[in-house]
This record gives structure tokens, sequence and C-alpha cells, in this order.
């Protein structure tokens, strides 16, 4: 069943007047490596401004000092690193303390594609009971381990772009091109998640059959980081209570409005991701109304 209108929209309500900040969720964003602060950065700012009440991101070591000066209100956790600067395999008791806070998981913008980041990664994935929105280098390590993500306690949501859809199905970039929607819907249904198939017209799917093809965005979006800033919203939303299909659902939607608010003020070329940071609550305000 395609959906044209995102289901979850009615849930952007405006906020009770003794709201508090326990009541909109808290995020545990696990993101960064060396080269890859800027994914961590993004991602985070994005569960903040689309209304996260808390946002905890873990980070190498060494990544730490750069992202804690960077990000004012976020929490920023220092993990144990491998020796390429990545998060290692013993950052993982750090990380099971860190899950007994949060409503959610945001796993892989900018994680690289390190072998002991990977283990760390596919461990996470299967065992963590929490819902988790899985993108970038967290989608490389789970190319062929569709087990890992059957397996998994918790709802899953995987964001990938072509590129990184092919290697998860197994085919060339030009199949996933030409047919968009049934190699997002095959995907969602083989390994039980919801899919965020990202591009033009992106789409989303979930196990049970459900879909929605995005009709927001435009081509200024085409540029590095907005997908680490739609990660960061679709957590958001799941943190504050949303089911993780209509939290992908919305949070692309929103994402794409974002997009086409920054091209109206600045133009499509050079667009750059934190422009979607900055009018993301006016574009949630706008819709509240």
């Amino acid at each position: 069943m395609t959906k044209v209108v995102p289901p979850g929209l009615p849930r952007l309500r405006r906020r009770a007047r003794r709201s508090h900040k326990g009541e909109f969720g808290h995020v545990l964003v696990l993101a960064g490596a060396v080269r890859y602060t800027g994914a961590a950065y993004l991602c985070s700012q994005a569960c903040l401004r689309t209304g996260s009440g808390l946002v905890t991101l873990g980070t190498p070591r060494s990544c730490y000092p750069i992202l804690a000066r960077k990000l004012t209100e976020v929490m920023t956790m220092p993990l144990a690193e491998t020796s390429a600067h990545s998060l290692a395999m013993a950052a993982h008791a750090r990380i099971a303390e860190l899950l007994r806070h949060v409503n959610v998981v945001a796993l892989g913008p900018g994680l690289s594609r390190n072998g002991q980041t990977g283990r760390l990664v596919r461990r996470l994935v299967k065992t963590v009971k929490l819902p988790m929105v899985i993108d970038a280098d967290g989608l490389n390590h789970l190319a062929g381990q569709g087990s890992v993500v059957r397996q998994a306690r918790g709802g899953r949501v995987l964001t990938p772009h072509p590129g990184e859809m092919a290697r998860l199905c197994g085919v060339s970039r030009s199949v996933v091109e030409r047919h968009r929607a049934k190699v997002a819907q095959r995907l969602a249904r083989a390994w039980r998640c919801v899919i965020v198939l990202k591009g033009h017209r992106t789409v989303v799917c979930d196990a049970a059959g459900h879909s929605y093809t995005n009709t927001t965005g435009n081509p200024g979006l085409a540029t590095g980081g907005t997908g680490d800033v739609l990660t960061g919203m679709i957590a958001s939303l799941i943190g504050q209570g949303w089911p993780p299909f209509e939290a992908a659902c919305t949070g692309v939607y929103l994402h794409g409005l974002s997009g086409d608010a920054a091209a109206r003020a600045r133009g499509e070329a050079g667009l750059i991701a934190t422009d979607l940071l900055d009018r993301i609550p006016s574009v949630i305000r706008r819709l509240q109304r």
C-alpha cells in the first residue's frame, strides 16, 4: 500500500506549556572517526533541531576534543578507539552503560570502514533492544550480513543511498536505480526492517508492505552531510515516541522541506548541510500551524 502523504504527520503537535526535556526523547549518536567529525556533528545537531530533549554523542577518544567544543548543547562521551582512531570493540562496555539512559540509537555517520569497528557495529545492531537508525559506514559494515539485521532485538531503520543499497543487496547500482521501489521493498521484507532508499523521490518501505515515495527536496541536497542530517532527524522522531516507519516517512518529508527552504534562501548551487539545520524548526512550526 503506497502512501502519498507521510504517515505520522499529525503527530507534529505543539508542545504543552508544562513540557520538560524528558518528554521528548534521549538519542544516543554513535558516530565519527578521524577525518569524519563533521558527520557526527551534523547528525547530533539534527536530533536537537528536530526536537529531541537530550542528545548524547559517543565518539572516538581522539575526536572528542573537537566535537565537545563544537557541540555546546550535546553531551559528548569519549570512547575507546582503534589505532586508526575509530570506535573499538573495547568501547562496547561503556556504550552498554549509555544505552540504559536513552530511547533510540543513531549509528554510522563517519564511523569509517575499520574492521574492528565493523565487528562492534554488527554486535550492536544484533543485540541492542532499542530502535536504531543505521546510516553510512554502519551500512557498509552490514553488506552481506542480512541475518544480523533479521535477528535484531529492536526496530531497525536503514538509510542507504543507491551505492550503499547496491552493496547491501549484492546487485549493481544501475539495477537499484532502475527498480528503486521494488529493490527497497524486497530488502525491507527480507531483512525485516524499514528501508529508506535516498535519492530523487526517496522511497521508504517496511516489512509489512507499506511504502511511501517522497515529493519534497531538490538537487541542492546532493552534497556531503545531508544524509547525516536525515539520520538525526529520523532518530529524533523515534526518540519522541514515533513508530519507526512513520518517523522515517515524516523525517524524509521534513528533510526535503528544509532543503527546499534553504534553496529558496540561498539557491541550490552551494547549498550545504548546515543550511538545513537552521531551517528544520521553522518548517516544523509551519506544519504545526
